[in-house]
């Protein structure tokens, strides 16, 4: 079993990870979508900034992650939870959007490709830290518990002492 420690470490490992995918990302979609913006042969269309949202989204995860590392509070939990889920969902949109649009013979193919692999890495740090997020939870609901039990206890046998 893990203790606190390690999973607040793997959190914050994690955390990073997402945002420098989320940097990466935002990254690739500016020069992407300046290229098409470049190009007067094609018009934009729906996925072409999708790299640069699910970067923000990869972003705001990365750096809930570390907060909820440092605070340990439920609350924050509960909204690095949230912030996973819009990771996931601003990657699978990106992948999606960047499958319908990604033609290999297309100049931007490589920077889509680009773009699609740090999204499948994104969903995949998202869904990590998700599952870490519960592991965290869960040990704290134990500690609190335990801490609880003991200070019971310790409240009994010190009103057996009184009596």
């Amino acid at each position: 079993m893990c203790t606190s420690s390690q999973i607040i470490g793997s959190l914050l490992v994690l955390s990073v990870l997402e945002i420098g995918l989320g940097v990466s990302s935002v990254a690739v979609g500016a020069v992407s979508f300046s290229l098409v913006l470049a190009n007067a042969e094609r018009a934009t269309q729906l996925g072409d900034s999708s790299p640069v949202w699910s970067g923000v989204c990869f972003l705001l995860c990365g750096a809930c992650g570390i907060l909820c590392a440092k605070k340990k509070s439920g609350l924050i939990m509960i909204l690095f939870s949230a912030c996973c889920i819009c990771g996931l969902i601003g990657g699978i949109l990106n992948f999606q959007f960047l499958r319908a649009l990604t033609k290999k013979t297309s100049y931007l193919y490589p920077l889509h490709l680009t773009s699609m692999s740090l999204a499948c890495i994104g969903i995949g740090g998202c869904t990590l830290s998700s599952w870490l997020t519960c592991r965290l939870a869960s040990y704290e609901q134990r500690r609190m518990f335990s801490e609880r039990e003991h200070s019971l206890h310790h409240s009994h046998e010190m009103a057996e002492k009184v009596s």
